[in-house]
């Protein structure tokens, strides 16, 4: 079912059919906080209020001209604004795709650091989620380029690639932080791990890591098991819970949300909005049977 949906995720005619579609929009509003930034803000506003922290997404990737990247900064900064003018409690995320990574690097070093220079100048952060494989090598280079320079850039690593334990002890050496999650795009074996348990453990390791050397790690999961997992490691070695984050999707396990709040562990919620919403719900949907099995109930009761 997982590389049914990726791939899915991946065809442009359905992706232009779903995003125009107003059938197909009430099924995304589980996981998108609407089409425009004011419907945005206003989640996130109710999210702060049950002490829950928001990392916005501005959804679109793989543009395909610069004038389409420049957009996306413009939207970023507006966003980044917005927050800081409703004392929001959050920051932004980002796909480099989207700033213009595939068209030119220079140009979407510009756009980014754009968006860096201003959230250094609030005091905010921004985060640089990380794509397929093939761009981890850029991305990398890009956020410790701007990390250096402004200090106020953190990134991703995907526990499904072979790659990311040198990447996390890079990292943490460097002092950037790092949201660890297991990777939602479909890769070739020679890159990333299959099994399910390969990811699951290499998880774990990587999150005792992060939580022992990292830099206000984000621990990324839905994983009921991985987040207990996390909870025990953290009270065996004493590490103060306010030196580390969990955070999970808009929309996605709930239950396991609110139960974090009421043991006084630190969330924060990804919470993506906009039209080009398609890629990321497909993903959601790939990543988690049951949100398939959620949707058909929904719609069958409508």
């Amino acid at each position: 079912m997982r590389t049914f949906f990726l791939f899915l995720s991946r065809q442009k005619q359905l992706r232009k059919w779903m995003e125009t579609s107003r059938w197909a929009r009430r099924l995304s509003a589980r996981f998108v906080a609407g089409d425009n930034l004011p419907d945005a803000l206003a989640t996130c506003q109710r999210i702060n209020a049950e002490g829950i922290a928001v990392t916005l997404d501005h959804l679109g990737e793989n543009v395909t001209s610069l004038e389409e990247a420049a957009a996306s900064r413009d939207a970023y900064l507006l966003a980044l604004n917005e927050i800081d003018k409703l004392k929001i409690d959050g920051n932004v995320s980002l796909k480099l795709t989207q700033f213009g990574m595939d068209l030119s690097l220079d140009e979407c070093r510009a756009n980014v650091e754009a968006l860096v220079r201003q959230a250094a100048a609030l005091g905010t952060f921004v985060r640089i989620d990380m794509e397929s494989s093939e761009y981890t090598d850029r991305t990398l280079d890009l956020v410790v380029n701007l990390h250096d320079r402004y200090k106020t850039t953190g990134t991703v690593i995907q526990a499904y690639l072979y790659r990311s334990r040198k990447d996390v002890e890079m990292l943490c050496a460097r002092g950037i932080r790092v949201r660890l999650c297991k990777g939602a795009y479909l890769e070739l074996p020679a890159v990333a791990f299959k099994s399910k348990a390969d990811v699951d453990r290499n998880f774990v390791e990587l999150m005792n890591l992060l939580l022992e050397t990292g830099v206000y790690p984000a621990i990324a999961t839905h994983d009921e098991k991985i987040v207990e997992q996390t909870k025990r490691f953290v009270e065996s070695r004493k590490i103060a819970r306010d030196s580390f984050e969990f955070q999970m999707l808009y929309g996605i396990r709930r239950d396991i949300q609110k139960r974090l709040v009421n043991e006084g562990y630190r969330l924060r919620l990804y919470v993506p909005y906009g039209q080009a919403w398609y890629p990321y719900f497909m993903r959601r949907l790939a990543e988690r049977p049951a949100n398939v099995f959620f949707l058909a109930r929904n719609l069958l009761r409508s």
